[in-house]
Protein backbone atom coordinates (compact mmCIF):
# COMPACT_ATOMS: atom_id res chain seq x y z
CA UNK A 1 0.00 0.00 0.00
CA UNK A 2 2.94 2.39 0.87
CA UNK A 3 4.73 3.58 -1.91
CA UNK A 4 7.57 5.19 0.00
CA UNK A 5 8.94 8.10 1.69
CA UNK A 6 7.80 11.52 -0.30
CA UNK A 7 7.30 14.53 1.83
CA UNK A 8 8.46 16.31 5.02
CA UNK A 9 6.56 19.08 5.67
CA UNK A 10 8.02 21.65 8.66
CA UNK A 11 5.54 23.71 10.60
CA UNK A 12 6.82 27.91 9.66
CA UNK A 13 5.28 30.09 12.23
CA UNK A 14 7.60 32.80 10.83
CA UNK A 15 7.26 31.35 6.81
CA UNK A 16 9.35 34.45 5.47
CA UNK A 17 12.74 33.64 7.88
CA UNK A 18 11.96 29.44 7.51
CA UNK A 19 12.66 30.20 3.77
CA UNK A 20 15.45 32.25 3.69
CA UNK A 21 16.59 29.81 6.38
CA UNK A 22 15.90 26.34 3.82
CA UNK A 23 17.25 28.96 1.14
CA UNK A 24 20.62 29.07 2.27
CA UNK A 25 20.52 25.51 4.33
CA UNK A 26 19.94 23.57 0.76
CA UNK A 27 21.44 25.69 -2.01
CA UNK A 28 18.53 26.23 -4.01
CA UNK A 29 15.40 28.17 -4.60
CA UNK A 30 11.80 26.90 -4.12
CA UNK A 31 10.19 25.85 -6.73
CA UNK A 32 6.82 26.69 -5.18
CA UNK A 33 6.62 29.84 -3.06
CA UNK A 34 2.87 31.03 -1.90
CA UNK A 35 1.69 32.89 1.66
CA UNK A 36 -0.14 28.70 2.37
CA UNK A 37 2.94 26.62 1.29
CA UNK A 38 6.59 26.78 0.27
CA UNK A 39 8.25 23.69 -1.42
CA UNK A 40 11.81 22.65 -2.11
CA UNK A 41 12.26 20.03 -4.12
CA UNK A 42 15.77 18.12 -2.46
CA UNK A 43 16.73 15.16 -4.65
CA UNK A 44 13.16 14.34 -5.86
CA UNK A 45 11.83 14.71 -2.02
CA UNK A 46 9.63 17.37 -1.01
CA UNK A 47 10.46 19.71 1.71
CA UNK A 48 7.41 21.73 2.66
CA UNK A 49 6.84 24.83 5.27
CA UNK A 50 3.47 24.89 6.05
CA UNK A 51 2.58 28.45 8.32
CA UNK A 52 -0.80 26.85 9.19
CA UNK A 53 -0.03 24.01 10.27
CA UNK A 54 -2.18 24.05 13.28
CA UNK A 55 -1.79 24.66 17.14
CA UNK A 56 -1.24 20.57 17.49
CA UNK A 57 1.40 20.34 15.02
CA UNK A 58 4.83 20.98 17.40
CA UNK A 59 6.98 18.98 14.59
CA UNK A 60 7.23 17.68 11.01
CA UNK A 61 4.95 15.51 9.49
CA UNK A 62 5.95 13.14 6.73
CA UNK A 63 4.05 11.66 3.80
CA UNK A 64 3.86 8.62 2.46
CA UNK A 65 3.43 7.73 -1.09
CA UNK A 66 0.31 6.04 -1.92
CA UNK A 67 -1.65 5.19 -5.28
CA UNK A 68 -5.36 5.95 -3.97
CA UNK A 69 -6.23 8.47 -0.82
CA UNK A 70 -9.06 6.89 0.07
CA UNK A 71 -7.79 3.43 0.36
CA UNK A 72 -4.67 4.32 1.90
CA UNK A 73 -7.52 5.41 4.56
CA UNK A 74 -9.35 2.88 4.79
CA UNK A 75 -6.65 0.45 5.02
CA UNK A 76 -4.59 2.81 7.90
CA UNK A 77 -8.37 3.23 9.99
CA UNK A 78 -8.63 -0.28 9.95
CA UNK A 79 -5.33 -0.69 11.08
CA UNK A 80 -6.06 1.44 14.15
CA UNK A 81 -5.14 4.85 13.06
CA UNK A 82 -7.92 8.01 13.89
CA UNK A 83 -8.67 10.41 11.38
CA UNK A 84 -7.15 14.08 11.44
CA UNK A 85 -7.45 15.96 8.24
CA UNK A 86 -8.33 15.02 4.52
CA UNK A 87 -8.60 13.48 1.89
CA UNK A 88 -7.71 16.91 0.67
CA UNK A 89 -7.10 17.95 -3.05
CA UNK A 90 -4.09 20.88 -2.63
CA UNK A 91 -4.05 21.25 -6.48
CA UNK A 92 -3.02 19.49 -9.75
CA UNK A 93 -4.65 16.00 -8.82
CA UNK A 94 -2.60 15.64 -5.94
CA UNK A 95 -4.55 14.91 -2.53
CA UNK A 96 -3.27 14.46 0.92
CA UNK A 97 -4.92 13.39 4.20
CA UNK A 98 -3.34 12.80 7.74
CA UNK A 99 -4.13 10.00 10.44
CA UNK A 100 -2.85 9.85 14.01
CA UNK A 101 -1.16 6.41 14.25
CA UNK A 102 -1.92 4.34 17.60
CA UNK A 103 1.51 6.08 19.34
CA UNK A 104 0.13 9.30 19.17
CA UNK A 105 2.03 10.79 16.29
CA UNK A 106 0.61 12.70 12.60
CA UNK A 107 0.93 10.04 9.61
CA UNK A 108 0.80 11.56 6.33
CA UNK A 109 -0.18 10.25 3.24
CA UNK A 110 -0.35 11.86 -0.21
CA UNK A 111 -1.71 10.51 -3.75
CA UNK A 112 0.62 12.74 -6.30
CA UNK A 113 0.37 11.56 -9.83
CA UNK A 114 3.35 13.66 -10.66
CA UNK A 115 6.13 11.96 -8.57
CA UNK A 116 8.85 10.56 -10.60
CA UNK A 117 11.63 8.86 -8.82
CA UNK A 118 14.86 10.29 -9.40
CA UNK A 119 17.57 7.97 -9.83
CA UNK A 120 19.96 7.65 -7.24
CA UNK A 121 22.06 10.66 -6.55
CA UNK A 122 25.87 11.02 -7.11
CA UNK A 123 28.06 12.00 -4.71
CA UNK A 124 27.53 16.07 -4.02
CA UNK A 125 28.55 18.11 -1.65
CA UNK A 126 25.63 19.20 0.11
CA UNK A 127 21.48 18.37 0.12
CA UNK A 128 19.83 19.89 -2.46
CA UNK A 129 22.46 19.67 -5.54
Amino acid sequence: MLLGLRTIIYPATDLAASKVWYTKLLGIEPYFDQPFYVGFNVAGYELGLLPDAGAATTGPITDWGVADVDKALAWLHAAGAIPRSGPDDVGDNIRVATVIEPGGAIFGIIENPHYQQLPPAKHHDGPGR
